[in-house]
């Protein structure tokens, strides 16, 4: 049976699972190609632990995965071997009791694109993915952005899309602005950020960030 074509030139052959714990699990895709309607398990977790991210890989991507309290780390997916559906995967990145993982990205190797980060506070930037060197699977990782009392916590980084144009950012409160791409600056890891978002509401703060490809 043919792997769905995730990507154009892409050809997807495993499902790359990523908890809010930092635990990684990697599986062919053929484990899922027979899905009861009640389900079936991928992963299992330990306690407390949840299931955040789900992404095809081809067995020869980057994993990128960042934190709330501005941490990142990125690795091959080969250092992730293959397991089967009912196992609890391995350590992708180590991070502290207070912190949580908030996004993971696939990138194929050589890709120059940028990450988009904007924090709680509504503090934001662009940095190249160059800047965020492969490592061995399992460490602290890097800083994606400088965390302070002033930016607040890291509310999303992503990759940003080839044929993205603009960024949608949404507060808890409902209060939403569209940005493009191209206006947002172009900063180093360890830095704040400048403000992308003003709140209406002082107790407002940054809930989520989507990209928005050219159709």
């Amino acid at each position: 049976q043919a792997f769905v074509n995730y990507k154009k030139g892409h050809e997807a052959k495993y499902v790359f699972l990523t908890t809010k714990n930092g635990t990684v699990k990697k599986s062919s895709l053929k484990e899922f190609e027979n899905i009861r309607r009640s389900g079936i398990l991928a992963i299992k977790l330990d306690k407390g632990d949840e299931l955040v991210w789900s992404k095809l890989t081809t067995g020869e991507d980057d994993i990128l995965i960042f934190t709330r309290n501005g941490k990142s780390i990125r690795f091959s997916e080969k250092s992730a071997r293959p397991m089967g559906r009912n196992t609890r995967g391995v350590r992708g990145i180590l991070i502290g009791k207070d912190d949580r993982v908030i996004q993971m990205d696939v990138i194929a190797k050589g890709e120059k694109l940028d990450i988009f980060t904007i924090m709680e506070n509504g503090l934001g930037k662009k940095t190249a993915v160059d800047q965020f060197k492969s490592q061995g699977r399992g460490g602290q990782g890097v800083k994606v952005a400088e965390v302070t009392q002033k930016t607040g916590k890291v509310a999303s980084s992503q990759i940003i899309p080839k044929n993205a144009e603009e960024v949608i950012i949404t507060s808890e409160k409902g209060q939403v602005v569209k940005l493009e791409v191209n206006s947002i600056p172009k900063l180093s890891r360890a830095t704040q950020g400048v403000i992308l978002m003003r709140f209406s509401n002082a107790n407002d703060h940054v809930a989520s960030a989507t990209c928005i490809e050219k159709t």
